[in-house]
């Protein structure tokens, strides 16, 4: 299954429920697109995007953002308006199919990646770019040029790093965390409270169960949804999905809060993209080939 990371698109870390139609457009992109060698027409946009509620000049206008940042390229196909995602959105979409489909929490013993970056006052941009990317991956600061990530995390670093031409400003290195106590979970669980806001994270995630349990519930239990509705619900809930799994750094278990909600916020998920895919992708075929 194809999805879009929140790396290129506009989400931010802002509180769930207020999704952009930018934001749905990249979702739509990222799920689908990709089906037909990256290509989806206007007409079919903007039927699709109908049904979620956006008006046609209002997709218009963000197609029109999404290729001036270079995400999308103009192409007609058989005569047909469209707009192609470019060669290195392909890329990014790839890298992040993992994280939003398959995301790993790390173990205590599996260590760290450390970034640590120094760029000159007179490339601001850079250092902007840098810190950004490096918090949508799940980064935390230890300090102002000392970023800290799960081990795990190094492979989409060392690509985010070379995708935007910061490589570098930055040095990757794989790290134990030693205390002069020799350290325990305990101490580690409030370092990681330092590093990472979790208590925001937490209540992001109860949002996200909030929103969408209910929904999932009447699913489960009622007769059944049409494949519209279950493209509506599902752009939704997986729009709202990217944007936490890229906000959180999927530190171990045992180093977050006692009550913790993310491991129930990605069960939720799971069970409705198992109920929810297969019918949306009937929905979008049909209006493809309507």
């Amino acid at each position: 299954m194809n999805t879009v990371s929140a790396e290129e698109d506009d989400s931010g870390p802002g509180p769930l429920g207020k999704v952009q139609p930018r934001q749905l457009i990249v979702t739509v992109y990222g799920l689908y697109a990709r089906d037909t060698d990256g290509w989806m027409s206007v007409a079919s946009l903007i039927q699709l995007l109908a049904d979620l509620g956006v008006e046609a000049p209002t997709v218009r206008s963000c197609v029109s953002r999404l290729k001036r940042a270079g995400l999308l390229e103009a192409r007609t196909v058989s005569g047909a308006a469209g707009y192609r995602i470019s060669p290195e959105t392909e890329r990014m979409l790839r890298d992040g199919d993992p994280r939003i489909f398959a995301a790993r929490r790390a173990t205590v013993d599996e260590g760290w990646v450390l970034v640590v970056f120094s760029v000159p006052e007179s490339e601001r941009a850079r250092r902007h770019t840098l810190r950004t990317q490096l918090t949508r991956l799940g980064f935390g600061s230890v300090s102002a040029g000392v970023w800290i990530a799960p081990g795990h995390v190094h492979d989409e670093a060392e690509s985010m790093l070379a995708r935007h031409g910061l490589r570098s400003y930055a040095d990757l290195f794989r790290a134990d965390y030693l205390s002069a106590g020799g350290g325990d979970d305990g101490e580690l669980a409030a370092k990681v409270r330092s590093w990472w806001d979790t208590a925001r994270l937490q209540r992001l995630y109860v949002e996200f169960l909030a929103a969408h349990h209910p929904v999932a519930e009447r699913i489960a239990n009622g007769p059944g949804v049409t494949d519209r509705e279950a493209f509506t619900t599902y752009i939704r809930v997986l729009t709202d999905w990217r944007r936490l799994v890229y906000l959180d750094p999927g530190v171990a278990r045992e180093l977050l809060p006692g009550e913790w909600s993310g491991t129930h916020a990605s069960e939720l998920f799971d069970e409705m993209h198992a109920r929810l895919a297969g019918p949306a992708h009937r929905h979008v075929e049909r209006v493809r080939t309507g």
